[in-house]
């Protein structure tokens, strides 16, 4: 039974979000129990349910920049602990460096003795003060948990040189898309689609080939931040626009940097082409990128971008930084990169106007290769054998392909997960530094005489332990199973391994 933990949830939209969402309603047609925490939002407090019976724990705790909680190591741990006990919970995954609950949650739950496993779903730098503090909590977290997840091979190597992680100890499971709810348009807009697409009434389905005439819109969907490109955005668009007198653009999103956005605009006269739509939901997202020919994707840094997949997955040809993992989540013909530079950016984009207008590229079998690329399906599979491998379902030659040295295993136990003697423990996080090593062993040491004055003060006989929702026998619409006994009977063999070690 897994347990999803992070700042970043719904209702706030985000790749990260929507990942969590989506493995989770996933596992949970695979026959698994998945639980998500995350702080409370306006109007969300205390115990929500959604699709499919996935439960959502949103805990009060005060929330200090873009949806970060406040840092408080051992305050969350009660609460913690009375969920853990009553949804029986087994395994915790973790989601996002940047995420308070998520380090919090695997210190606590390596005390209480459960598997931990951690996705990472960005990239960090290595010289600026922000990014050392973020790489020594990393190291604290990430030198006591079971597994390790990047979305990118890039952020694979990122995530071990940050963390001084043993490679074999990380798996890489790249994001997705439902393919589905991004489906290219492929005829006129009746009068349905005309409400569902704003200003888009008599709109056809972008051409395969444009004359020298025609209007070619391109589309930009991003949070306006600086990490974004949005600083590069901004210088860019006037000379892309000057260049190319019959282009438009259409923006959304809102972000710090909007209204740097807005003064652009209107310091170059360019009301009339540029199109700001401001905050969209995500499932209008497909709506917004039908309207266009090309999305372009002016990030400065990014682990994976799956907004990219979903645009070509919408039939818009790709014009994004080659930064990050980006150049490994599309093929080239999808794709024109540029360097997360001004000139660069706009000579990307009128190569990219070009070939439009050329018709060398086939947009329109751009969903069917991505749909064949891309699934929530395939990432939950592999998901599943991470948790099966670190549980010890699976044997080390069958999670690693090889039986690992005696001597690797040894020390970290059977197929290469953490020891949880507290001892172990201690070693591990005294190796973290000359003086965070001795902080971080005072931490762990605290934390475990908190969970001993917990199971004291508050027995786990006095927890109640959570009805399970109830699931009908059967396959679900998304090919996983959907049936409850093959889940309990997994988490029951993950018990009574725990319990034989």
């Amino acid at each position: 039974m897994p347990y999803n933990i992070a700042d970043f949830f719904f209702p706030q939209p985000g790749g990260v979000e929507s990942h969590i969402y989506q493995v989770a309603t996933q596992l949970i047609d695979r026959g698994h129990k998945v639980i998500i925490i995350t702080h409370a939002y306006p109007g969300r407090t205390g115990v929500r349910y959604l699709t499919n019976g996935l439960k959502v724990y949103h805990v009060p705790f005060f929330v200090i920049y873009r949806e970060t909680t406040f840092p408080t190591v051992f305050s969350f741990f009660p609460i913690f602990r009375n969920i853990i006990l009553r949804e029986q919970i087994e395994i915790i995954h973790g989601h996002a460096s940047l995420s308070n609950f998520c380090h919090e949650a695997i210190l606590h739950a390596r005390t209480m003795g459960l598997r931990t496993v951690f996705t990472d779903h960005s990239l960090f730098g290595f010289a600026d003060a922000g990014s050392i503090l973020t790489n020594k909590l990393l190291k604290f977290t990430l030198s006591d948990v079971d597994h390790v997840i990047c979305v990118s091979h890039t952020c694979k190597e990122n995530t071990v040189l940050r963390a001084s992680l043993d490679p074999l100890m990380v798996s890489v499971i790249p994001n997705a898309l439902v393919a589905e709810n991004f489906k290219p348009l492929s005829r006129p807009l009746d009068a349905h689609d005309s409400k569902l697409v704003p200003h888009a009434a008599n709109q056809v389905a972008p051409q395969l080939s444009l004359g020298p005439d025609d209007t070619i819109t391109i589309v930009v969907i991003s949070r306006l931040f600086y990490n974004k490109g949005t600083d590069l955005l901004i210088a860019a668009i006037p000379r892309i626009l000057a260049s190319h007198p019959n282009v438009r653009f259409i923006i959304a999103g809102s972000g710090p940097k909007a209204i740097d956005l807005e003064q652009m605009l209107e310091r170059n006269v360019l009301q009339d082409k540029v199109e700001l739509l401001g905050p969209v939901r995500h499932e209008e997202v497909r709506d917004v990128m039908v309207r266009g020919h090309i999305y372009l994707h002016p990030s400065l840094t990014e682990a994976f971008g799956t907004v990219i997949v979903e645009a070509a997955s919408c039939g818009l040809y790709v014009v994004c930084t080659r930064v990050g993992g980006i150049p490994e989540v599309l093929p080239a013909h999808m794709t024109t990169f540029a360097k997360p530079e001004e000139d660069d950016l706009v000579s990307a984009t009128g190569h990219a106007i070009a070939l439009l207008r050329s018709g060398q590229i086939r947009t329109d079998r751009f969903h069917e290769q991505v749909r064949m690329m891309y699934s929530w399906t395939d990432v939950a599979e592999r998901t599943e054998r991470v948790y099966d491998g670190i549980s010890g379902a699976l044997s080390e030659e069958e999670f690693y392909g090889y039986t690992i040295g005696d001597g690797w295993s040894g020390a970290r136990g059977r197929a290469g997960v953490q020891s949880f003697a507290l001892i172990d423990r201690l070693k591990r996080y005294y190796g973290c530094g000359i003086w965070a090593g001795k902080l971080f062993c005072i931490c762990a040491i605290i934390d475990y005489l908190i969970f001993i004055l917990l199971e004291i003060w508050y027995p786990r006989a006095n927890i109640d332990v959570a009805k399970d929702w109830p699931k009908k026998h059967g396959t679900s619409s998304q090919g996983g199973r959907n049936e409850a006994t093959p889940g309990r009977k997994r988490s029951g063999r993950y018990k009574d391994r725990r319990r034989e070690a």
